[in-house]
């Protein structure tokens, strides 16, 4: 690392004669599966699985020891599980009564 990078001035960054500097790097990481379902039309359901990753770095350095915690979660898998489909589909919401339910099903 260049000698002016430890100045703190912009200008001298990047200048000089170079320094040798060990980093040595620590941590640890926690991983979860996780299941989500969610509907995908008439019988047919979004299946996904996550791995949900959080890793804590410390960073030693030198001059100073940095920690850090860092979380993502990536896609594993995703399939859509399709069901057999119905010979009728009725959509009744807003009906209040159960007589007009049967009227319109008749």
């Amino acid at each position: 690392m260049p000698c002016g990078s430890f100045t703190g001035f912009k200008l001298l960054a990047g200048r000089g004669p170079g320094v040798k500097i060990t980093i040595s790097s620590v941590g640890d990481v926690e991983t979860d599966l996780r299941s989500e379902f969610t509907s995908q039309g008439v019988n047919q359901t979004l299946h996904r699985v996550y791995l949900q990753v959080k890793c804590s770095v410390n960073i030693l350095t030198p001059f100073d020891n940095i920690s850090r915690e860092i979380q993502n979660q990536v896609l594993l898998m995703e399939n859509v599980i399709v069901g057999t489909i119905p010979n009728t589909y009725y959509h009744l919401e807003g009906m209040n009564n159960s007589s007009d339910v049967l009227e319109v099903m008749e």
